[in-house]
């Protein structure tokens, strides 16, 4: 049975939406949760016939998002420290924490290790399509501000893999962000790493930000800085799209009617782009399962953030990664 360790007290809003996830992915799937943090305060949440099914370790310290994320090295007692121990240990095989993601970066690299070959592991995240079906896999997302054309291949070769192996796509379709679809588009970086990129079979060339959203692409790859801007951004412009409709239909009469007979297309939308629907942001290129969450976090998010860290542990994911990069490596 897959073993889960999870930052129970990480969240924004406590250990309450962390532990009713765990409770509500224990109710439709088998494996182990270790819920660490204050024993007493978890179990007031735990109904009493999941008791059983539940471990718990005791953290007596909470790494708070304030803190540097280095602190977190310096206080072996917080959740976040605990939970990546476990997973270094091998008691077990993934972690989910909705805490301070920088600080569970930096644990995740340097205490349970980067795979053989991965220069700088990347965050990735989906991005919603217009492609019924499909989602865009980008990263990274913000764990390197300042890549080398090598880490944005190797972005790829850890994009490719997660694509084959959890997002269950044969052939993906790999693309590189840049500011135009001719190969002479983009900075320095960009240029020499669609050079590299050339080497994968499922490199499609350069994509246009658009291209992100209409499903012509399956993982588009790019520097971490660049990534978190495009990132937020889109979340910036979801936000504003859906606040400015709100108020379309509250001001006219028209718009009112017509929004009460497109609401089951506006719920489709809304769950589409609802990052709860994901759970959380892959860590990749580390030697087990990372899955870095929203500190606001709700308890569906949890729940999906757990599905998706049991489909990631099950997959041969990291073995696919480090014979890709040796290929590679082979062929230099």
């Amino acid at each position: 049975m897959i073993k889960i360790a999870v930052d129970a007290m990480g969240g924004d809003f406590g250990c309450e939406p962390i532990v009713k996830g765990v409770v509500e992915a224990l109710k439709q799937r088998e494996f182990e949760p270790f819920l660490v943090g204050d024993e007493e305060a978890i179990k007031e949440f735990i109904p009493n016939e999941f008791i059983d099914r539940v471990r718990f370790v005791q953290a007596d310290e909470i790494l708070t998002m304030k803190e540097e994320a280095t602190s977190a090295f310096k206080k072996p007692n917080t959740s976040i420290y605990k939970a990546i121990e476990l997973v270094k240990d091998g008691v077990c095989e993934a972690i989910v924490s909705a805490g301070h993601s920088g600080a569970t970066m930096s644990l995740a690299t340097l205490k349970i290790g980067r795979l053989s070959g991965v220069l700088r592991p990347g965050i990735a995240t989906f991005m919603p399509c217009s492609k019924e079906g499909s989602k865009t896999l980008l990263l990274d997302v913000g764990a390197n501000v300042d890549c080398k054309a090598e880490h944005i291949f190797q972005f790829g070769v850890l994009g490719l893999a997660y694509a084959r192996n959890i997002m269950n796509i044969k052939n993906p379709k790999i693309g590189i962000l840049s500011n135009g679809e001719e190969e002479s588009k983009g900075d320095e970086p960009t240029k020499e790493a669609f050079k590299l990129l050339k080497r994968l079979d499922s490199f499609i060339g350069n994509v246009e930000g658009a291209q992100i959203f209409d499903g012509s692409v399956d993982v588009v790859v790019c520097d971490g800085f660049v990534g978190n801007i495009v990132l937020k951004t889109s979340e910036g412009a979801a936000a504003a799209i859906s606040k400015l409709i709100k108020n379309e239909i509250k001001n006219s009469f028209l718009a009112k009617l017509g929004g009460l007979l497109l609401k089951p297309g506006f719920k489709n939308i809304k769950k589409q782009t609802d990052y709860a629907e994901y759970g959380g942001a892959p860590l990749l290129g580390i030697k087990k399962c990372v899955i870095i969450s929203h500190g606001k976090s709700s308890s569906k998010a949890i729940k999906n953030a757990i599905f998706q860290a049991i489909a990631f542990a099950k997959s041969d994911i990291t073995c696919d990664v480090v014979n890709e990069l040796e290929k590679f490596k082979k062929d230099k």
